[in-house]
């Protein structure tokens, strides 16, 4: 039997998590991670470099280094591997953005107890609303966290060499992957069904990308709007079915399955849960995030999605793990 005492050292580091999260934005807001793949490696050089405190630089360090995002070495810091891959501005997986972003979303867990006794949002339910100046900063931000996930999408499905492929993506965001798919197969088509100021910002990301040309965007509520039938060998539901309650979800799979071609594809990438509710971590505790911010949504578990899937038309379904919180999807 395990005599020891517990400690008090994990609930304190829960209960001051706000701090990490205040460490990790600022270090992200002042590009400290930039400076330091770019060799600054003390205090006082990435003060100058970063235009701020030398007090503050040895503080944000002190940090990163309590939490495991840099190291030390004969008095000089660096980045992790992990730092270095994730958090160094201009990087296609750079989440730095996201990182600034979450910073500003402390506040509005002062809310969540109220919440859970009302079963949800107190306040606009802001995933829902099309109109949002939220919409700009968080799918931008978030858009780093899809780049590996299309890559390991496209090779499941080995959508380089696919040919004349037809991809349709709902409420598609950034336009990710659009974005990585058409630039691996010179011959596909993507079109994107979102909300107008949503699509205005995938449109931007896409010509970066220099594959507009073939990229189509329909502005409209995928719930309501029309997509054509046996149109499309690949359809994206990407980070979607967690706003989104069980009733919806049917609904919408059963619609992209009347757009599937035969032998087509649908792609869902969300934060999925055991069917015994006892992990991923992740996915368990970004329930709380829809709880805030959703009337209906959730991280729903692999039982969940099969039902639905089934319901709606599809024979064969089978979750891929990822490196990320992400597990992909696929139903035929």
């Amino acid at each position: 039997m395990d005599t020891r005492q517990p400690t008090p050292d994990r609930i304190m580091h829960i209960a001051n998590g706000y701090w990490a999260t205040g460490i990790l934005g600022a270090a992200a807001g002042h590009a400290i991670f930039t400076h330091l793949e770019a060799g600054a490696g003390t205090a006082a050089e990435l003060a100058v470099r970063a235009d701020i405190s030398e007090r503050g630089a040895q503080t944000l360090l002190d940090g990163l280094l309590g939490l495991g995002l840099v190291e030390l070495h004969d008095g000089r810091y660096r980045n992790t591997a992990e730092s270095s891959t994730y958090l160094v501005e201009g990087r296609p997986t750079s989440l730095s953005e996201f990182a600034k972003l979450k910073m500003t979303h402390m506040g509005s867990l002062a809310d969540l107890s109220e919440v859970v006794r009302a079963g949800g949002p107190i306040r606009n339910a802001t995933v829902e609303v099309a109109d949002n100046p939220h919409w700009e900063k968080v799918v931008t931000a978030i858009a780093a966290q899809s780049t590996p996930v299309t890559a390991i999408v496209a090779d499941l499905l080995g959508l380089a060499d696919a040919g004349e492929i037809s991809i349709l993506d709902l409420g598609g965001g950034s336009g990710i992957f659009s974005a990585a798919w058409l630039g691996l197969n010179p011959a596909a088509r993507s079109t994107q069904l979102d909300w107008g100021p949503i699509n205005a910002i995938a449109r931007r990301l896409v010509a970066e990308r220099g594959v507009a040309d073939r990229f189509t965007c329909v502005d409209g509520d995928f719930h309501h709007t029309e997509v054509a039938t046996a149109a499309y060998d690949v359809v994206v539901y990407s980070h979607v079915a967690h706003q989104e309650g069980p009733d919806d979800n049917t609904a919408l799979f059963a619609k992209v399955r009347a757009a599937l071609k035969p032998g087509g594809t649908l792609v869902v990438c969300d934060y999925v849960v055991d069917d015994d509710r006892s992990g991923p971590s992740f996915a368990l505790i970004f329930a709380g995030e829809m709880l805030l911010k959703s009337k209906h949504g959730g991280t729903w578990r692999r039982s969940d999605y099969r039902d639905w899937l089934v319901k709606a038309g599809f024979e064969d379904v089978t979750f891929h793990s990822t490196p990320s919180p992400t597990t992909v999807v696929l139903a035929r």
